[in-house]
């Protein structure tokens, strides 16, 4: 599976799906609701987990999060993706959680790292295919992952936001300018200096050579920190 197939691209199709859940869940249709967090919260907790650094308090973010949406659904207008809104919400009150703890844990790893890529969209997009599968590689895998936990914390926070949102949840680089209300040019050049120090930090992990997800050069290159 490469980075790509890893992805989950959001289609017009999406879009529109979402909108009538939305729209559902306006009328007090408590199963549309219910669609919707299904849909979603694996991709909210990965969020999560890359602001707060501990699995309990992702869910515990994540499920604030829900309980603010379902209660102010009336507030959502339409103008950006019922995803875009509720990553807005799930990065702010991650981002209050540790303002409010003034603390960083050390991350846990439980079911809800070690799923499969194909399970978590972008969970492999990271990782070396060649530990895919091969219960010989666990620990190699958790040292890995540990690595790559600490790499990312190592990044501002603007960096950190967008490749999360690439490699992990695989938004489009418009899909990210239009969540985190930046131009384009400035998700490129945030994405190029993000992807270099990863791959400086990942590179003993994958003898000599750095997961492909982080190794693309097709982003024009931006090397210019945009503002």
């Amino acid at each position: 599976m490469t980075s790509n197939d890893a992805r989950r691209t959001r289609s017009p199709a999406d879009r529109e799906r979402d909108d009538a859940l939305v729209a559902r869940v306006r009328r007090g249709d408590d199963a549309a609701f219910r669609e919707l967090f299904d849909l979603y919260h694996r991709r909210a907790f990965a969020v999560a987990m890359g602001v707060v650094k501990n699995p309990q308090d992702a869910r515990d973010v994540v499920q604030d999060a829900f309980v603010k949406v379902h209660t102010h659904m009336d507030r959502f207008q339409g103008s950006s993706s019922f995803y875009t809104w509720l990553y807005r919400i799930v990065m702010n009150l991650a981002i209050d959680h540790v303002r409010r703890t003034s603390k960083r844990r050390n991350l846990e790893f439980d079911d809800a790292i070690a799923r499969p890529a194909d399970e978590v969209a972008g969970d492999g997009a990271l990782l070396p295919t060649i530990l895919d599968g091969d219960p010989a590689k666990t620990a190699a895998r958790k040292e890995l992952l540990q690595a790559i936990e600490g790499a990312l914390d190592t990044l501002p926070e603007h960096h950190r936001a967008v490749i999360l949102l690439r490699e992990i949840d695989g938004m489009s680089y418009e899909e990210i300018a239009e969540t985190l209300e930046i131009p384009k040019g400035t998700v490129m050049s945030r994405l190029f200096h993000a992807r270099k120090k990863m791959q400086a930090a990942l590179a003993p992990y994958v003898d000599g050579s750095t997961p492909a997800a982080l190794g693309q050069a097709s982003d024009g290159g931006a090397r210019k920190e945009h503002s």
